[in-house]
């Protein structure tokens, strides 16, 4: 009887934030279309899909750079595969299921390489990616909300000084779809997923004789529900839902942007003016900052995020916030959250828009980011005492 009337709270709270995310996904739908309703869905999915999996990029590279545990990385390699074997023959097509699509492909130059950088040392420091900041401040991270705060902050400074980046040399975009084709975009792709997912396998051994086994996955008694759930399945659930933002949106996910959004929206109220901006000049952000903010596909996504992990974590009957927080871990949420915001506008988006989606479009500026994020993530590994002490097994705590 106990147990039950404990589980009854969690139930019902879940049950009044999945009735919130509903109606709102109705109401934008009225107002702003269909797809854009359905995208909120989406949005709660990958929230959902991101908790119970706990599929961290942070903690799965910190694991990997300090105890060359690879089993987070080759779980991303798989989600990558996957969506590149879905994206590259749509987007070859151009078109899918009737919806014109075109991916994230963007120039490679200095912009690039320092953004990822920034980007990677900020996950370390920040404790989470772009995804993480969302999923981990929906399930209750009060820590979290306030790198996503600076992050917010980080990404309307780098707007602000966009142009300057831009005008620094770099390379015209490739793309291994328009390289290649598809099929021999897909063959390039899937060769160098399985030469990182090879070199990990190889470093784990080396290190510790064997690789870590996976816990066991258990979905009796409604675990689907209340988690956790196999990394391997976190790693199918956000290729496909990717895939599905690519059907609805027309381009694949992307988190960012919004920040950029939020934050130029506040300054705004706030007496300023960013219209001048270079980055704001752009016809499609012009048009995104005159309109309603919930007329912008990447904003709508992320309130998704944000509610379907809360709804995850009641479920899992783990959604318990506290103010609590250590001055060395405010500071690195702050120093973290800015370099986040900053790094993703240099970069053309963050580990989602340009990492993940990136390379799922077939960008090379996917591969640049990956290359010099990880760089910018070894260093926040050693920068991580002067705020949080020795490493622990906390290292390997839930994480964006």
């Amino acid at each position: 009887m106990a147990t039950a009337l404990e589980a009854k709270g969690p139930r019902q709270t879940s049950l009044a934030l999945g009735a919130l995310l509903l109606a709102g996904a109705v109401l934008i739908g009225l107002a702003y279309g269909t797809r854009l309703g359905l995208l909120m869905i989406v949005g709660a999915l990958l929230g959902v899909s991101l908790y119970h999996a706990a599929f961290g990029f942070t903690a799965a590279w910190r694991v990997f750079i300090s105890e060359r545990r690879g089993r987070g990385l080759r779980a991303q390699m798989v989600m990558l595969a996957i969506a590149v074997l879905l994206f590259f023959p749509a987007l070859g097509a151009g078109t899918l299921w009737g919806q014109s699509v075109t991916g994230f492909v963007s120039p490679i130059g200095i912009s690039v390489v320092v953004g990822a950088f920034l980007f990677g040392i900020g996950m370390q420091l920040g404790g989470g990616c772009a995804s993480g900041t969302l999923f981990t401040a929906g399930g209750g991270n009060a820590r979290m909300v306030i790198t996503l705060i600076f992050f917010i902050v980080g990404s309307v400074i780098g707007s602000a000084h966009f142009t300057w980046w831009m005008g620094l040399p770099a390379f015209q975009p490739v793309s291994l779809v328009q390289t290649f084709g598809a099929g021999g975009g897909i063959a390039v792709s899937l060769t160098l997923f399985a030469a990182i997912a090879a070199s990990t396998i190889l470093l784990e051994k080396r290190r510790h004789g064997g690789l870590e086994e996976a816990p066991r996955a258990n979905f009796s008694q409604g675990r689907w529900l209340t988690g956790p759930w196999p990394l391997l399945l976190g790693a199918v659930a956000l290729a496909l839902l990717n895939f599905a933002t690519l059907a609805l949106a027309g381009r694949p996910w992307g988190i960012t942007s919004a920040f950029a959004l939020w934050g130029a929206k506040v300054y705004e109220f706030l007496g300023g003016d960013v219209s001048q901006w270079g980055y704001w000049q752009s016809p499609d952000n012009a048009a995104a900052l005159r309109a309603s903010v919930w007329s912008d596909i990447t904003t709508v996504m992320n309130v998704g995020i944000i509610l379907g992990a809360m709804v995850a974590a009641t479920l899992a009957g783990r959604f318990a916030p506290t103010l609590r927080i250590p001055f060395g871990s405010v500071m690195a949420a702050v120093i973290g959250g800015l370099m986040l915001g900053y790094g993703a506008r240099l970069a053309f988006g963050c580990n989602i828009g340009a990492y993940f989606s990136g390379i799922a479009s077939g960008s090379l500026h996917g591969w640049v980011w990956l290359v010099a994020g990880f760089a910018g993530n070894a260093v926040g590994v050693r920068l991580r005492p002067l705020f949080f002490g020795r490493p622990s097994e906390g290292s390997r705590a839930k994480s964006g």
